[in-house]
Formats: C-alpha cells, sequence, structure tokens
C-alpha cells in the first residue's frame, strides 16, 4: 500500500498543488501588506486607496493564473507529457489566435493601461471622447459611462482617446456676482462675507472663500468675482446654494440685481 502511494505520480501532483497554494498565499499577503502600508498613509485619500485596490485585486488574478499554468504543467510532466511541445503548440495556437482576436487583445491591454495609470475608475466622472457622465462599470474590454440625463454609452477600451477625469482633485468655482453701482465696494463686501460664512460651513467646500475682486465694470453695473474650492462635481450644487443665500441677504439689505445685468442673461 505504502509503496503505491510513493509513487512519484501519485504524491508529487499533491506535492505541487500544496506547494502552488502556499506560494500563491504568501504572494497575496505580500501584495495585501503593501497595500495595508499605503492605507497607515496620511497623505492618500480615499480615491488613491480605491484605484491602488483595484490594482492590487487585478494582481492577485494574474498570479493565480499564473500559478495555475505553471502547476498544471508540472503535474503533466510528471505524467510523462512532453511540456515543451505542449507550450510550443500554445505559441502557434496563441499567434493564430491574436490575430483572429486582435482588437480584443487590443482592449484588454487599453484596459491595463487605464487601470495601471489610473486614468479613471468605477465611480469617477468623466468625459471621454465628448460624452460626460459617471464610470458605472469599469472592465478590461469595455468601459461604461452613464449621463446625468440617464443615456449610457459602452466605448470599447482601445477606442477611448481622450479622458478628462472631474473626479481627480478639488473643483475650483467661480461666480460673478452683478451688483449695481449705487452700491459701495465696502458694503458690497460685508454681504459676500456673510454669505461665505454660511456656504464655509457646507462639506463639499473645501477651503475659504476668497474674494477676488472687480471682474468687469460696465455703465450701469459692475461684476465681481469670487472664487470657492470643493469637492469633484459638487459646483452645481454649492453654486445654486451660494446664489441662494446671496438673494437672502440682498433681501435682507434691501439690494436689487441690476435690471440690466437680467435681461443679458435672460436673453
Amino acid at each position: 500500500m505504502w509503496k503505491k502511494i510513493l509513487v512519484p505520480k501519485v504524491y508529487l501532483p499533491i506535492v505541487y498543488l500544496l506547494l502552488a497554494i502556499i506560494f500563491y498565499r504568501l504572494l497575496c499577503r505580500i501584495v495585501d501588506k503593501t497595500l495595508v502600508i499605503n492605507k497607515r498613509s496620511k497623505t492618500r485619500d480615499k480615491l488613491t486607496i480605491k484605484r491602488e485596490a483595484t490594482i492590487i485585486n487585478l494582481i492577485k488574478s494574474i498570479i493565480k493564473y499564473i500559478v495555475a499554468i505553471i502547476v498544471l504543467l508540472a503535474i503533466l510532466n510528471v505524467y510523462g507529457v512532453k511540456t515543451t511541445s505542449i507550450i510550443a503548440s500554445l505559441g502557434v495556437a496563441g499567434a493564430i489566435i491574436g490575430l483572429a482576436f486582435q482588437d480584443i487583445i487590443k482592449n484588454l491591454l487599453a484596459g491595463f493601461s487605464i487601470i495601471f495609470d489610473n486614468h479613471y475608475m468605477q465611480g469617477d466622472i468623466v468625459t471621454i471622447n465628448g460624452f460626460r457622465g459617471e464610470v458605472i462599470e469599469l472592465g478590461l474590454q469595455t468601459t461604461k459611462i452613464k449621463s446625468y440625463t440617464g443615456e449610457v454609452m459602452i466605448i470599447n477600451n482601445n477606442l477611448i482617446t481622450s479622458v478628462i477625469n472631474h473626479s481627480m482633485f478639488d473643483t475650483i468655482l467661480y461666480l460673478e456676482i452683478p451688483v449695481s453701482k449705487n452700491i459701495s465696494l465696502e458694503q458690497l463686501e460685508t454681504i459676500l462675507k456673510n454669505v461665505n460664512k454660511r456656504i464655509e460651513k457646507l462639506s463639499d467646500v473645501t477651503d475659504k472663500v476668497l474674494l477676488l475682486g472687480i471682474e468687469t465694470l460696465n455703465s450701469n453695473n459692475y461684476v465681481y468675482k469670487v472664487q470657492i474650492n470643493c469637492k469633484p462635481d459638487s459646483h452645481f450644487g454649492i453654486k445654486r446654494e451660494y446664489m441662494k443665500y446671496l438673494k437672502e441677504e440682498y433681501d435682507l439689505n434691501k439690494v436689487e440685481v441690476p435690471a440690466e445685468y437680467l435681461e443679458i442673461k435672460n436673453k
């Protein structure tokens, strides 16, 4: 009985499988440890950690397939199968498959490039080839983007020629405030400071609001410019809130928006 068990064709495949499992788990622990170190760093934000986690999972998947192929070839070699001829055959077959599925291979390579170069990740707001929306799915073959009005664009990764990622850094919002010449600059800045105090309490505002000064000067009014730093893709809501608070401050101080400015905007 023991002689049968000690036959190489019986115990070697088991040994190879055990070694493969140990080796795979060891590599995964090394990769996970690297990710933990990155998480401990105070300079890395959640978005960066999310990107790194995606890359780590991809690396684990690649390691798993490589280890599985090596173990399979080793086991076949134990049973007398000439693995060199198999590898050569795979090379020829791979060349034929590569010619037949070159578009798929291009998409795979482009998908790897997108992930490893941190172009964008799932949940990011991007503009790809002129189409703006949220990345709802990022695969090695295609990318799916959903616009604010509900349309979904599905594009092959190798066809992506231009990418604007709106989620990587804070958005800088510039607002132009219409002001009548009858209001002094000192009175206006007092009103704007009151508005700024309320806006700065919003969670999406990341820094102090800056009063930049007069942008344009017309015959009956002037335009005052304000800068607001806010979280990615939150500027539309911030702008609406700012205009709401500004209207309330205007009403409180009995200040009217210049009629000339309103007529131009309505046109």
